[in-house]
């Protein structure tokens, strides 16, 4: 049977998969376990792996059955083709492999490096805390070039993929 990708509202992942299980469809909110950034303590929380995103197996998809789903609190859509009604199904094989990701609890970290021209943090090193201005990226060495703006002087500093931050 095939799976589709629905987009929910935000933060309402859970409540929405409840409302499709209730409704006695076959529902997947892949969840993962991280270390939450608190100030004054760090507690293992899960969050959905792909945030705003659940997957429902549907055995056929008629007009019926995507009204149903599509009336679900919390569901605002089904992914499928851009400017279009028509909706694509996930290969069961892309669903396998989260389903292992998810099973083998392995941690996962999920990056967000900025990109050429976006203002960034350092969050590592002598410059901690300082912010600046990505002028250059290197993706697969994971080095980045940030400029900061120091007394009215640019300067560059060249740092890892864990020294920096996207703002």
């Amino acid at each position: 049977m095939p799976w589709y990708a629905v987009h929910t509202r935000s933060r309402h992942e859970d409540r929405a998969f409840l409302g499709l299980m209730q409704k006695s469809f076959h529902a997947f909110l892949p969840k993962l376990e991280v270390w939450s950034k608190r100030k004054d303590r760090k507690l293992k929380i899960t969050i959905p792996m792909f945030p705003g995103y659940l997957f429902v197996e549907l055995p056929i998809l008629d007009n019926v059955i995507k009204v149903d789903v599509l009336k679900t609190f919390g569901v605002v859509r089904i992914l499928g083709k851009p400017r279009s009604a028509e909706v694509i199904a996930i290969p069961d094989d892309k669903i396998d492999a989260i389903r292992r990701i998810v099973d083998s609890r392995v941690e996962v970290q999920q990056l967000q490096y900025p990109k050429a021209g976006e203002p960034a943090r350092i969050i590592d090193g002598p410059f901690k805390g300082v912010e600046g201005l990505v002028l250059s990226t290197d993706y697969a060495k994971e080095l980045f070039v940030i400029s900061i703006e120091l007394l009215q002087r640019s300067i560059a500093i060249k740092l890892e993929g864990f020294q920096i931050a996207r703002l």
